[in-house]
């Protein structure tokens, strides 16, 4: 603080004339609040996109949240089994959840998605010595994800190489069979994540692949990315393959993110035969790619609540899912009436999932839309600018803040925004 009101009174006393103690003032304030909006906040995503990766992809459940408090402000038993007293692994903190939630025989823990497909790779596609193996992936999995993670540069940077099979529109276990040689490391399956290809298309049998796989003697992965644990079609959504379907389809290993469907911290989460993910333990690197204490607890505490229904509506993303249109039109109405001075009025809008997962799928809702009487974009900023900043859409010729991404708990702050944007 006293860097920036230093910086205040040494450009005043740089000016040509004295500015008043106000103005001197009026600039400290403004430094001060330049680097508060740059640092790390929480914000009131008005987007509609449940699960904005800008934004922090899944919030968490106060369930999730508790859990990190409990173990974030002490000591913990993170890696010392209290039953018997001596050393234990973090990896078997999460075991019994995931055993029961996904069928798979083990799993573990990393960072996130991409670690989890790069241990995956470091682990199966290196030989003897370090020597490079090759991974069979269909050309409809060479995908690129935000901020231009290339799933072949993946392969490149974990030293093996990549043999494409099948096309971009049609693959099928045979296509993998034909590729199959002596220097094979592993068969992989890349969920299409942020994309769908429509038409003339035909995808692998999965199954097919697993026992094509076991019967060469080689691993099968599957990256499913998004990692869904329940019948999307429950939400009106479309149904998403879930981590369920990869367990019970025969796959090696599967690898899905914490932050997106599940709705819990950012994650990699690895399940799957227990040979396949002893030897990922195994695996030097994985000490560079685990997580700590909290983000444990908190994935505990998310896949506590995956049990039933109504439990896994305490999970942020599928209360938003399953709050109803006429719920979301009162609470536009009723911030119209708390900032009467304002033109807002309810509005019917399209939303997403987000965070890279059912690209083409549309989650109607309903915004408090707002018609400044300047320009949108300077409106726009006036509410990323407020002590809990609004991040909002245009569209037309006012700012629309969607409501289902907004908890009804936020409602006094989103006010509050509204009030001084005005």
């Amino acid at each position: 603080m006293k860097r920036h009101v230093d910086a205040a009174l040494a450009h005043a006393r740089a000016a040509a004339a004295t500015p008043p103690a106000d103005a001197v003032v009026d600039d400290a304030v403004a430094r001060l609040s330049h680097v508060a909006r740059d640092a790390l906040t929480g914000v009131l995503n008005g987007t509609g996109i449940l699960l904005h990766t800008n934004l922090g992809r899944a919030p968490l459940a106060r369930e999730a949240i508790d859990a990190i408090a409990t173990v974030a402000g002490g000591a913990s038993n993170l890696e010392y089994d209290l039953e018997r007293g001596v050393r234990g692994s973090r990896y078997d903190r999460l075991a019994a959840l995931l055993r029961e939630g996904t069928g798979a025989e083990a799993s573990l823990v990393v960072n996130n998605c991409a670690a989890a497909v790069l241990l995956a790779l470091d682990t199966f596609a290196r030989g003897a010595g370090g020597a490079p193996r090759e991974v069979i992936v269909a050309r409809n999995a060479l995908i690129e994800i935000g901020g231009g993670f290339r799933l072949p540069d993946v392969l490149a940077r974990s030293g093996a190489v990549m043999v494409e099979v099948g096309t971009t529109n049609k693959v099928r276990a045979e296509d993998y069979a034909r590729a199959l040689s002596p220097r094979t490391g592993l068969l992989l399956r890349v969920h299409p994540s942020n994309f769908r290809i429509a038409g003339f298309t035909e995808d692998v049998d999965v199954a097919a692949l697993a026992r094509l796989g076991r019967s060469a003697g080689v691993p099968v992965v599957e990256d499913l990315g998004s990692g869904a644990l329940c019948d999307l079609r429950e939400y009106g959504l479309p149904r998403e393959r879930t981590v369920q379907d990869a367990v019970a389809d025969g796959v090696d290993a599967v690898a899905f993110s914490g932050d997106k469907l599940l709705g819990g911290p950012q994650a990699g989460i690895v399940v799957g035969r227990t040979a396949a993910i002893a030897r990922m333990r195994a695996n030097p690197l994985l000490r560079a790619l685990r997580v700590g204490a909290p983000t444990l607890a908190a994935l505990a505490a998310t896949l506590a609540l995956h049990g039933r229904r109504e439990s896994r509506e305490r999970i942020p993303f599928y209360r938003m899912l399953a709050v109803p249109l006429d719920a979301l039109r009162a609470r536009a109405s009723a911030l119209a009436a708390q900032v009467p001075r304002l033109d807002i009025v309810a509005r019917d809008v399209v939303g997403y999932a987000g965070g890279g997962t059912l690209p083409l799928a549309e989650i109607a809702s309903v915004a408090a839309f707002w018609r400044p009487r300047d320009d949108v974009d300077a409106a726009a900023a006036r509410l990323r600018r407020a002590v809990r900043p609004v991040v909002a859409r245009g569209e037309d010729d006012g700012i629309a803040i969607d409501l289902r991404t907004i908890a009804p708990d936020d409602d006094g702050d989103l006010v509050r925004a509204l009030e001084l944007a005005g």
